[in-house]
């Protein structure tokens, strides 16, 4: 059977470097063809490739069994080729419905705002998106950017439709939504291709698997054929059965309390405390207030209710105030919030902490120095320490930003989606950075939508539901059915957090 779309012997390279060596793939009609790989294993190069984004260096992508004659994005949606990019390519101050028509507007002289409207209500309407199609893109959280992103793409009726990690930032529920629609759409005979690195929904999803690994295919595979334990094994080269660290026995003393804090209108009545060499996770459904009451502890939401540093009342307008009180704060959106991804890696590195460096005058060296140690502490990979951070992989970027926050050398860090977006190797590499934090006698929060990962990295667990603490589980109380019950509220043990006996 004739490929709707392939790639045949494709290498590129940028510069002197080969980022792909001979790659062969292909796409069928009627298919889910996953492409998983470790950050920086060249998923995303591929995808741009086929998608018109980028040209290869050598080989052929043959659409039909064909050449490809489109050399840009726009005429390969024409052909019918449409990509779902991980980065949003959505324009924050128009409305839902002016992005999703956007290039494609309805009308003649005058636009039919009425037929786009309604045109892009029926495309939210199939995903289940309670999004109004008159909502300013700025002014929607990120999971509901990525369904705007998936109603787009619906709208343009592709033959061919190529999915970067979609799911990443979605909720359960839009989840199980996207994975109706991309049955139907299979039923429909396009042609899809699916990036994840939660291997459980290639499991569920894929008819075919093919592995990258350092811009080469290692492995290709059928539905069945492997397991989730033999996808990360073939994506890193090596088992990994110590994905999570030991277990932490010794704590010191209390170091952060909060108590009846509130981050108006969500967040309400929180109690926490934080032990020195302890991770604390914090549970709960997107919109429980979780990223709320982070933000509101470093002062980037207005917020009341006493914090104590040490046992000593202050006050955190900002976080200037934070710092001064060293904690830290690494923000679940690094591309627009954590990293500035047009600048360099020293750039974004010493950003925050400019003052470290000098005065009227940076020094150069100074900043170079630092970057050296941040590549060697955090294991950064990069084919060049003067390259856009944009064009590092996702591992790298979060790399990077934890680098970046523990520059300024805090004692409490709250770290939101540690491992979003990443390849099973990188988080590994990212939990046992989070155990070494902590066993150098730092606080660590982290808040996470993965359950095995709250599972794994906390020594205490708070579940969060609808702006409250839900509850608190330690040691063998820790389980992903008391988690559950918690975050669901069909526990009737609802418990206000208290501080745990010095140790």
């Amino acid at each position: 059977m004739t490929a709707v779309l392939e790639l045949r012997d494709v290498r590129k390279s940028f510069g002197p470097i080969e980022i792909l060596h001979g790659i062969d793939f292909a796409l069928h009609a009627g298919e889910v063809h996953a492409l998983i790989g470790e950050n920086g294993a060249g998923k995303s190069t591929v995808m741009k490739i086929l998608g018109g984004y980028l040209e290869p260096t050598s080989g052929g992508v043959l659409l039909d069994g064909k050449p490809a004659q489109y050399h840009s994005g726009a005429a390969a949606e024409a052909q019918g080729v449409v990509v779902i990019h991980q980065e949003f390519n959505l324009a924050p101050d128009l409305t839902v419905a002016d992005n999703i028509w956007l290039g494609r507007e309805m009308g003649g002289l005058f636009l039919d705002h009425k037929a786009m409207r309604a045109g892009a209500q029926a495309l939210l309407d199939q995903l289940d998106c309670p999004v109004s199609p008159d909502a300013r893109i700025r002014d929607l959280a990120v999971s509901d950017r990525q369904m705007v992103e998936i109603a787009k793409a619906l709208g343009r009726k592709a033959r061919v439709l190529i999915m970067d990690e979609p799911s990443a930032v979605l909720t359960h529920r839009e989840v199980e939504v996207l994975f109706r629609m991309i049955d139907k759409l299979r039923a429909a005979g396009v042609a899809l291709l699916y990036t994840s690195h939660r291997l459980e929904e290639i499991s569920h999803l894929a008819d075919r698997i093919t592995v990258l690994r350092d811009g080469a295919v290692v492995r290709q595979a059928q539905r069945g054929e492997l397991t989730e334990d033999g996808m990360a094994t073939a994506m890193v080269g090596r088992d990994l059965n110590d994905i999570f660290p030991p277990r932490r026995a010794d704590f010191g003393p209390v170091v952060l309390e909060v108590e009846d804090f509130a981050v108006p209108p969500l967040v309400q009545g929180v109690s926490l405390s934080l032990r020195r060499g302890e991770v604390l996770g914090i549970s709960g459904l997107v919109g429980a207030g979780r990223t709320e009451l982070a933000e509101g502890l470093v002062g980037l939401r207005p917020h009341h209710g006493q914090i104590r540093r040490n046992g000593v009342p202050v006050s955190i307008r900002n976080l200037s105030d934070a710092a001064h009180h060293r904690i830290a704060y690494l923000t679940e959106d690094r591309k627009e919030r954590g990293l500035l991804l047009a600048k360099t890696l020293r750039e974004n590195l010493t950003l925050s902490t400019l003052s470290r460096f000098g005065g009227a005058l940076i020094s150069r060296p100074a900043e170079e120095a630092a970057l050296t140690q941040a590549i060697s502490d955090f294991d950064i990979r990069a084919p060049s320490r003067d390259m856009a951070v944009g064009n590092l992989s996702g591992g790298n970027q979060q790399k990077l930003l934890l680098a970046k926050t523990m520059l300024p050398e805090p004692e409490i860090v709250i770290i939101d989606e540690p491992t979003r977006g990443i390849d099973i190797g990188t988080k590994s590499q990212i939990y046992h950075f989070i155990d070494r934090l902590a066993r150098e006698g730092l606080s660590v929060i982290v808040i996470s939508s993965d359950m095995p990962e709250i599972l794994g990295l906390s020594d205490r667990v708070l579940v969060m539901r609808q702006g409250r603490v839900a509850g608190v589980l330690d040691g063998a109380a820790i389980s992903e059915t008391a988690v559950v019950r918690l975050v669901m509220g069909t526990t009737e043990t609802v418990a206000d957090e208290k501080a745990p006996a010095h140790a």
